[in-house]
């Protein structure tokens, strides 16, 4: 295992502790996400952990299913005791990046519905500025896709509609919507840039998580660092 495996490894364990018996979670979604729900997994047949959770992607529903956790909805329980997410970028304030594993939207609903949001990553995710080195995932109703284009591109971003791995076209989202990834640079402002993309008709979300994290939980090479957001 690379230390940066491990060190997502050991931030997943440690945000893992943080769920206790009767607790309805939402579970995001990504590499990092994937630890702690197997760590769930293993607490609830050994530890008889009594939980519920509320996957944010179908790749997250069927690892969930995998390791025994089960499984609500927001119907059943609209909110939430706590969510466990990963993060592709994080910023001094907290502020994210999400998207690339494609379940913005769907994330961004179920950390809304939870009283408190856990990051978890590894210390390559940290930066001083988002957009530093890392395009940002919009989510766009298929229908209004040029428009959405020639919008990001007038207000500075270079749109990329993103593609499925195999190269058999575009990458579609649980909700049957396409990403554009979006190359802005660095982001001087995220909350005024957030508002000007959701003005644009057909955007459903951005990958812009902003103010919304609680704790981050960072895994370096010797340890796990824990930030919390300042109040």
């Amino acid at each position: 295992m690379s230390w940066r495996e491990d060190a997502k490894r050991r931030a997943a364990l440690e945000a893992a502790k943080k769920v206790k018996d009767g607790y309805i979670i939402g579970l995001g979604s990504g590499s990092t996400v994937a630890y702690a729900i197997r760590e769930l997994g293993r607490r609830i047949r050994e530890e008889n952990l009594k939980i519920l959770g509320v996957p944010s992607s179908y790749k997250t529903f069927l690892l969930a299913v995998k390791c025994g956790v089960p499984l609500t909805t927001l119907n059943e329980h609209p909110l939430l005791s706590l969510d466990i997410d990963g993060a592709d970028q994080i910023d001094d304030d907290l502020n994210l990046i999400k998207g690339m594993g494609g379940a913005l939207t769907r994330e961004k609903i179920v950390a809304a519905a939870s009283e408190k949001l856990i990051i978890v990553a590894d210390e390559t995710k940290l930066t001083s500025s988002l957009g530093r080195g890392q395009l940002l995932p919009v989510e766009v109703l298929p229908f209004a896709l040029p428009l959405v284009a020639d919008k990001i591109r007038r207000i500075g971003g270079k749109p990329r509609l993103r593609e499925r791995k195999d190269g058999s076209g575009p990458y579609v989202t649980d909700n049957g919507n396409f990403i554009l990834d979006v190359d802005f640079g660095v982001i001087e402002d995220p909350m005024d840039l957030e508002s000007r993309l959701k003005r644009i008709p057909g955007i459903i979300e951005t990958g812009l998580f902003i103010g919304v994290a609680d704790e981050v939980f960072i895994g370096t090479q010797s340890g796990v660092k824990i930030l919390k957001r300042k109040m």
